[in-house]
């Protein structure tokens, strides 16, 4: 009797120190962020400085496959600057509708494409056009808040269009898109340029480069290059410290 004793008491304390642990951990991850009201659009909740922004629902997926998307952000331009290699390996990281997804599963024809989302009807939405057109290099991932979901040292590219600055654990993601991407990969960072007021986007869903440097440093990442010549996005190029 004295041994089951002694055995419930080993469980029990086992049981309080990994629940005390996890606490510590969510508390730390909390402490990295503040919360205070702000932008009517934004979530209450800061990092670095900076108000997050509500993410965009599927409801908005047409906007997304707008025709008039290539002349206002020369997607084109964004590929060609991305250098993509037949045989490269890319995730896109709120892949949303998919619309670059299958331009550079394309591009990467011998290679592969991971289409991440947080959002089930998102990667829905890309399943069924996939086969429809019977691509075959395309993956579907389901994201969440922490983590993109994809194995160490899996990817060669990772491409974010106007999805970070909605993140809501954006430390944890940046630490997760470090720990998939490859020694010598890059992260391309698509944003809207908060430096110019005149681009006709909510001031919350732009990112300055200044901004976007500091909170990339503070996880292991060093801007290699910023490509000025989007129309309205900065295309920051990440790489591993």
């Amino acid at each position: 009797m004295k041994n089951h004793y002694n055995l419930l008491l080993l469980i029990l304390l086992a049981l309080s120190l990994t629940a005390c642990g996890q606490t510590n951990k969510d508390s730390k991850s909390e402490e990295t962020y503040t919360f205070q009201k702000g932008d009517p659009n934004g979530i209450g909740k800061w990092y670095m400085g900076r108000e997050i922004a509500h993410v965009m629902g599927y409801q908005g997926i047409n906007w997304l496959e707008r025709s008039d998307r290539e002349k206002e952000e020369n997607t084109s331009q964004l590929l060609m600057n991305m250098n993509i290699q037949p045989d490269d390996t890319i995730a896109d990281i709120g892949a949303g509708s998919g619309y670059h997804t299958f331009k550079m599963a394309k591009l990467a024809s011998e290679g592969f494409v991971y289409a991440v989302d947080i959002q089930p009807e998102m990667l829905q939405a890309i399943s069924e056009k996939q086969s429809e057109q019977q691509v075959n290099n395309i993956q579907t991932v389901q994201g969440s808040e922490k983590s993109i979901n994809l194995d160490e040292n899996s990817v060669s590219k990772i491409l974010l269009v106007d999805v970070y600055h909605e993140f809501n654990f954006p430390k944890e993601m940046i630490e997760s898109m470090h720990k998939s991407l490859t020694s010598d990969g890059k992260i391309y960072l698509i944003e809207y340029k908060a430096e110019d007021e005149s681009i006709p986007i909510k001031r919350i869903h732009k990112m300055s480069e200044k901004q976007a440097v500091k909170e990339f440093k503070a996880s292991g990442f060093k801007l290699e290059q910023n490509i000025e010549n989007l129309p309205w996005q900065h295309c920051l190029i990440f790489v591993k410290e």
